[in-house]
Order: C-alpha cells, then structure tokens, then sequence
C-alpha cells in the first residue's frame, strides 16, 4: 500500500508539472502564432514571387506558362510574381492585412487550374498520386488556411456609427 501511494503521488507531481508546461507552451504558441504565419506566407509570397520576376528561375515558369498558355508568359509570369510580392508584402504589414487577403482571394482560385488543365502535369494516377506539381499547387490549402487564421484575428471596421459634428 506505501508504494501505491508513493507512485500516486509521484504522477500528480509529473501531471502538475506536464499541465504547467502544457500551459505556457500554449500561451507561448499563442503569442507568436499569427506574427509566425505573416513572416512565413510573408516572405513566400515575396520569394517565389520574385523568382516568376526574374523569369525562367522559378521552378513554376513553366507551369504557369502552360496554365495560361492564351498570354505571353513573358509578360504574365513576371505580372504574377510582383502579384505576389506584393500579397507578401502585405502580410508583413497589419495595416495590409486586408489588402493581402483580397488579392490572395483573386490569386488562389488561378493556382488550382493546372488541376484541372493541366491533370497529366498534376497526377501520377488520378485522384490521389499527386506529381511534385501536383502538391506544390494543393500545399496553396495551407496558405489558405494561414489567411483564415490571420483574417480570424482582425477587429470588424465599425461602420455604423455616425460622425459627430
């Protein structure tokens, strides 16, 4: 019975100290979670943006050339990537915050048309063996996500109220 109650006590010890970490781990994630994901979608956009920039370097020049082969992808793939410098860019700044999501939300239905395009590019076998492109374009899910988070955290604009005067 004493060494019952030894190891009893000892795991309400262990299960305080698991539930104080678990704490301030948590209070820790929330606060750098949003800042982590502006950085990161932040400087995502601004690099791979910047690589369709300068042309062929981006590993996704030819896909998008390929996706929207009624322009020159000359001029469209350089437009798209100061599109998305400019989304990342946004993301950096709260103020933007608005902004980014807007032209994410007019980006991203354009990133999943190779998908339906271009699905011998996407797929290994249909539905499911996803090629490098294929999950280079469904990873785009994750940076909704990360959107969402961040617009879940902006305060409503307040437009009822009257000026004074």
């Amino acid at each position: 019975m004493g060494l019952c109650r030894v190891v009893s006590g000892d795991m309400e010890k262990l299960n305080q100290l698991f539930t104080a970490f678990d704490r301030r781990l948590i209070s820790f994630m929330g606060r750098i979670g949003e800042p982590f994901l502006r950085l990161a979608i932040g400087i995502i956009f601004m690099w791979f943006g910047a690589l369709k920039t300068i042309g062929e370097l981006s590993p996704a020049y030819d896909l998008v050339a390929a996706t929207v082969y009624w322009l020159t992808p000359e001029i469209i793939v350089p437009l798209l990537g100061l599109w998305e410098v400019a989304i990342g860019i946004c993301f950096l700044f709260s103020p933007l915050t608005r902004v980014a999501i807007f032209l994410l939300a007019l980006q991203m239905p354009g990133t999943f048309l190779p998908l339906v395009l271009l699905p011998e590019v996407c797929f290994s076998v249909f539905p499911f063996g996803l090629t490098l492109e294929g999950q280079y374009i469904v990873k785009n899910l994750v940076i909704i996500g990360s959107a969402i988070v961040i617009g879940s955290n902006l305060t409503a604009r307040n437009s009822t109220t009257a000026p004074s005067g």
